[in-house]
């Protein structure tokens, strides 16, 4: 799969200070919830994509309220499908948001080495959300088709190899810094 992105261009922090073992830090709970937080994204990804399953498969039921109100098991997994994508992608829209506007410029201020990584992390937040954008844009299309699934498919691989790979860069950069400095200004 082909990503909005070179990663071999993405650069690497520079801490401005000693470095120790994250474990060893005052604040390593602080840089795991990123991990946790992360985790929980993936496994939404993975839930994500089990709908899609489903939908395919024409195994997805919609539950005896909406049968009543929906007799084609196709519309009603559309509109189970659509709310299950439309929850992860505000969720993570929210996530990046809460990143760019507060703790990446806490963390830049922080450990000055830092600033080209925050740069790029903004840079693949749009990214993300261009693709988000384009899930979005595939659901629609999937309605209007009467649940034709290719595009669907092509924008829920594109974006779960984009956020894998960028989770996976956010992490190597930040548990550290985020062990030593906390979201915030004074929470370590």
């Amino acid at each position: 799969m082909t990503l909005p992105w070179d990663e071999s261009s993405r650069p690497t922090a520079e801490p401005d200070e000693d470095v120790l073992e994250v474990a060893d830090l005052p604040g390593a709970a602080t840089g795991q919830h990123l991990v946790d937080v992360h985790d929980h994204y993936r496994a939404e990804l993975t839930r994500l994509r089990d709908v899609l399953e489903q939908v395919r498969a024409g195994a997805l039921g919609a539950g005896a309220a909406r049968s009543e109100l929906n007799e084609m098991a196709v519309r009603a997994n559309t509109w189970v499908l659509g709310s299950v994508c439309q929850s992860y992608c505000f969720a993570l829209t929210q996530h990046h948001s809460m990143e760019d506007a507060g703790i990446f410029p806490h963390l830049g201020a922080e450990e000055g080495g830092l600033r080209a990584v925050i740069d790029r992390l903004g840079e693949e937040h749009r990214a993300i959300h261009q693709l988000l954008e384009r899930v979005d844009s595939a659901l629609l299309a999937m309605v209007r088709t009467a649940g034709e699934l290719t595009a669907v498919d092509a924008a829920v691989d594109a974006l779960s190899s984009a956020l894998l790979s960028h989770f996976a860069y956010e992490e190597r950069e930040l548990v550290g810094p985020l062990s030593r400095h906390g979201f915030y200004a004074g929470q370590v």
